[in-house]
């Protein structure tokens, strides 16, 4: 059986804490920032954690 090749979308978009958390990027940050708050947009800024519902379909994507 060959082996799971990594999903290249998701190589881009996670990466993994110490603790084996993963790590993801806020949406609504990258155009049409002109109507956004600057403290919408400050908040958008910081990265935040994957849910622990989606964690192991995440992981899937990643081959861990």
């Amino acid at each position: 059986m060959p082996k799971m090749k990594t999903n290249a979308a998701a190589k881009k978009r996670f990466s993994f804490t110490g603790t084996g958390r993963i790590k993801r990027k806020h949406a609504y940050h990258s155009h049409i920032l002109t109507k956004k708050t600057t403290k919408q947009k400050r908040n958008l800024t910081h990265s935040g954690l994957v849910d622990p519902a989606d964690e192991v379909r995440v992981k899937m994507l990643l081959v861990k």
